[in-house]
């Protein structure tokens, strides 16, 4: 079995080894305890889940020092992003608690009996019920919100599923003292002490997708290794559904309008858009069309400024930094690359990320300018006929979001980007930045591929719990056979 080494991100070497691959025998026995627990925690009921996920908050927030200097050793994210993101996902806990007591999330729906033109109907009831089993793969970049006890785990819990997390190799030891404090709340919910558990490795994760007792898979990472564990469960003989959240560029377009208006300072916005984090998040705007001439010009001299400007921060792991260093070379070799703004050179050691924004026309827009660069750069293309870039925008495949900058003269052209946008992206944003994810009932954190796999479905908010259950209807039942919520 291979080890699971814990790495510092600022120096590039080895802390200590976490944990050991897990075996295929014993992932078979982690899959098999917690499903044994799947009868249970549906039979806990709403009262009883809410108080299950205030619990795991509970314990998450009493460790959270120790939580966060551990975190900050293994991703280098810093005490104050990483607090924040912990109390997120409290907050995101929680508020699936609130949604699970409240119950609207069932969709319980009951029709009597009665004559119809169709003729007689029977007595009615439907609501939704937990898949059963869930694996979840954490993220790299969020130790806390997107991973093993993250927004998927807490939305499956929610469910009423329990959880098989593979954990992401970039926070192993994170991976272990969160698990710790799930456990230790569970452990007041008597067979439920093992609703969620961990394994780690390459190959334990994709034993865990094909294992019959998966009914459901929730992934956040990159596009090939989303798509190779999606064939998996497509592969299956009892295929299950596959969430995704994968990659995407996240156009970001500014008017004529808006960059006469206030050209500069969208400049310098989209560059703290694209830099926050590193460049290490999925909303991050990854293209952004700024109008030839003067007032395009101005917003990129502001845009670049910034950049050059931008201390190195750290990426998550050596190969993301393996990865941008490889990109970035390969991006600024191209041909009708223009400009190019980068920051300061970074420390010889560690894994720096240097910020880079590299310059095109809107003709030399090709396939390698459109795809995905996890990291602290962005390509500024300019546009002349805003027609053309209308065009353009509808050829480019899905993401998170799609960002608009005009003027309330402009109505007619954001009418049309904003049809283009809503073909392409789950959540359009206007006049702001889309770095920054709410969470709430509204929020849509999907889109269509290669955002994610499933762009029905948002990873964010209580509608997140639908992706883990289905629909039953009662049919003439008694009511003693009927769940609590649909009986009279």
């Amino acid at each position: 079995m291979s080890p699971v080494l814990s790495m510092d991100p600022r120096t590039g070497e080895q802390v200590e080894v976490a944990a050991v691959d897990t075996a295929p025998a014993e992932v078979a026995q982690v899959v098999a305890r917690v499903a044994a627990t799947a009868a249970t925690l549906d039979g806990l009921g709403r009262v009883g889940r809410t108080a299950l996920l205030r619990a795991v908050a509970a314990e998450l927030e009493a460790d959270a020092a120790g939580l966060v200097a551990i975190a900050d050793r293994e991703t280098a994210l810093g005490e104050a992003r990483l607090t924040g993101e912990l109390g997120r996902a409290c907050y995101q806990l929680r508020y699936l608690a609130d949604a699970v007591a409240e119950g609207g999330y069932l969709e319980a729906l009951a029709e009597p009996a009665a004559d119809t033109p169709l003729g007689p109907r029977p007595d009615l009831r439907r609501m939704l019920v937990p898949l059963g089993p869930v694996a979840v793969f954490g993220a790299s970049n969020f130790p806390f919100a997107f991973s093993v006890a993250g927004g998927d785990t807490a939305a499956a819990l929610a469910a009423g599923c329990p959880v098989v997390v593979k954990a992401h190799p970039g926070h192993p030891a994170t991976s272990l003292r969160s698990i710790d404090a799930v456990h230790r709340a569970l452990s007041g919910f008597p067979g439920l002490e093992h609703a969620v558990d961990l394994v780690f490795g390459l190959e334990a994760g994709r034993a865990v997708v094909v294992h019959p007792e998966i009914r459901a898979v929730g992934f956040t990472g990159s596009s090939a290794g989303g798509r190779a564990l999606h064939d998996l469960t497509a592969a299956r003989p009892d295929p299950i559904p596959f969430f995704g959240e994968l990659a995407g560029v996240n156009p970001f377009v500014v008017t004529p309008g808006a960059a006469a208006a206030r050209g500069p300072e969208i400049g310098r916005g989209v560059i703290d858009s694209v830099t926050l984090g590193t460049g290490q998040f999925c909303t991050k705007p990854g293209l952004l069309f700024v109008p030839e001439g003067d007032a395009g010009d101005a917003l990129l001299a502001a845009a670049e400024q910034a950049v050059r400007e931008r201390e190195p921060g750290l990426l998550l792991t050596s190969t993301t930094h393996a990865t941008y260093r490889s990109t970035i070379e390969a991006l600024t070799a191209l041909p009708g690359v223009r400009t190019t703004a980068h920051g300061p050179a970074g420390p010889e050691v560690g894994y720096a990320g240097v910020a880079h924004l590299v310059t095109i026309g809107l003709a030399d827009l090709r396939p390698e300018f459109v795809e995905e660069c996890f990291g602290p750069a962005a390509v500024a293309v300019r546009y002349g006929d805003p027609r053309e870039l209308v065009a353009t925008l509808g050829t480019l495949r899905g993401g998170l979001t799609a960002t608009v900058h005009s003027e309330p003269a402009e109505a007619e052209l954001v009418a049309e980007l904003t049809a283009v946008f809503s073909r392409i992206a789950g959540r359009l944003v206007y006049d702001g930045y889309p770095t920054g994810v709410a969470v709430t009932d509204a929020m849509t954190h999907g889109g269509p591929w290669p955002s994610t796999t499933n762009s029905q479905h948002t990873s964010v908010g209580v509608h997140a719990l639908r992706r883990f259950l289905r629909p039953v209807t009662w049919q003439n039942a008694p009511q003693h056979a009927l769940p609590t919520e649909l009986r009279d």
